[in-house]
């Protein structure tokens, strides 16, 4: 009994850490301007660093692995595994959209996790797009600032990315409903969540060339992110000088989907 309680304590620190990996890899960071809005960004001597320090993990670790993934693993199987993870992200889907009062968008997302994780096994075959119930993500994070929560200053986290207290806060929040990162099997928990790393990562492969291609990548992956949030807070359209970023990472979403399709 007690070992168990030791194991679980020791594991606590992992186990958060690859979720908000996860959730940081897909998350994006809040808008903040000033009153000629241009972007504040006070912590960009101690961001910019850490930027840097996540791109050297990203070259060396995150990048190949994902690629390898990418390479070896057949496109059904791939499609499979990014249904699955999409399908247990649901119940964060369904509270926050009750919470911002979105209760269509709620029901919709309920009976989409239902039909998947019955007829679509467990999530792996998207059943659910033939009653023309896509998913509609969102977080604590939106709901927040639907609440309106000031973002705070942008923060470039460790490991997670892109952030701000108010996000950060979020997918604390988020986690705490995340049926993957509180499975009760510790060892096929943590496997599901590096997969899910891997799996998330792979989705942005597409948008590495427009990143190393940008004179100055670390504003670029910023303001990318900064109008993703606020397109998803306030319903703003992003700016021009990102719509080839915008366009790469929209084609790619629509390539998953129609293989997605394919091979059902």
């Amino acid at each position: 009994m007690g070992t168990d309680r030791a194991r679980s304590s020791a594991d606590t620190p992992v186990r958060a850490l690859l979720a908000l990996l996860v959730l940081g890899l897909s998350g994006c960071a809040a808008y903040h301007a000033g009153p000629d809005g241009e972007t504040l960004d006070p912590l960009e001597p101690v961001n910019r660093p850490i930027f840097t320090f996540n791109r050297f993990l990203d070259r060396w670790i995150m990048r190949p692995v994902a690629k390898g993934y990418d390479k070896v693993t057949p496109r059904p199987v791939k499609f499979a595994v990014s249904n699955f993870f999409v399908n247990w992200e649901a119940p964060i889907y369904v509270v926050n959209h009750v919470l911002q009062g979105q209760i269509g968008a709620a029901a919709r997302q309920t009976g989409r996790f239902a039909i998947n994780t019955t007829l679509g096994l467990g999530g792996i075959i998207d059943a659910a797009r033939d009653a023309k119930l896509p998913a509609e993500p969102t977080g604590f994070g939106t709901t927040l600032g639907k609440w309106g929560v000031r973002d705070g200053p942008y923060l470039m986290l460790p490991l997670l990315g892109p952030s701000n207290p108010r996000d950060a806060l979020g997918m604390w929040a988020d986690l705490q409903i995340d049926p993957i990162y509180n499975y009760k099997n510790a060892s096929r928990r943590d496997k599901l969540l590096i997969l899910r790393i891997i799996e998330t990562r792979r989705k942005l492969l597409s948008t590495d060339k427009a990143i190393n291609e940008a004179p100055d990548p670390y504003i670029f992956v910023r303001e990318a992110y900064l109008q993703n949030r606020r397109y998803k807070i306030k319903g703003e359209a992003a700016d021009e000088g990102l719509d080839d970023f915008e366009a790469d990472f929209e084609k790619m979403l629509e390539e998953e989907q129609s293989g997605s399709d394919s091979s059902q």
